[in-house]
């Protein structure tokens, strides 16, 4: 069983124009860092012209779908019946995305059955993270 999922969405960039733009991400859960989930943006989607990735907690994401959820630099909401936004906080400015909340709901059923809630400490490395955190000196 592979320790890694990855997702392609549909995200719809919120703009000032009255049309959202449509634009790919890739939703990344590996159970080696089991807390957290990264969505990645391709370069062409990005002002830089690179990749950008966000990363944050899985907890984020599942509650944010229900009802607002985080306080720093990303932050979910649901909206409407059938959307979740995910708000980006950066210097440069704020990246809103709509993404179906259905794609989200998904992505996260399988990262629950990859590592169920309530377990993620199963699957953590403590000391090789240690030792990281010591400068390798484990």
């Amino acid at each position: 069983m592979s320790s890694v999922i990855e997702q392609s969405v549909q995200a719809r960039m919120v703009a000032s124009a009255p049309r959202m733009e449509t634009l790919p991400a890739t939703l990344h859960y590996d159970r080696k860092d089991p807390f957290a989930v990264r969505m990645a943006f391709p370069a062409p989607a990005t002002l830089e012209g690179t990749e950008v990735s966000w990363e944050f907690s899985r907890e984020l994401l599942a509650t944010g779908m229900d009802a607002p959820a985080g306080v720093g630099d990303v932050r979910v909401r649901p909206f409407g019946y059938d959307r979740t936004v995910l708000e980006f906080h950066a210097v440069e400015g704020i990246a809103m995305v709509h993404v179906r909340t259905s794609e989200l709901r998904r992505f996260l059923k399988r990262a629950q059955d990859l590592v169920p809630v309530g377990d993620e400490y199963r699957f953590m490395d403590l000391d090789t993270d240690l030792g990281d955190l010591l400068g390798g000196a484990s």
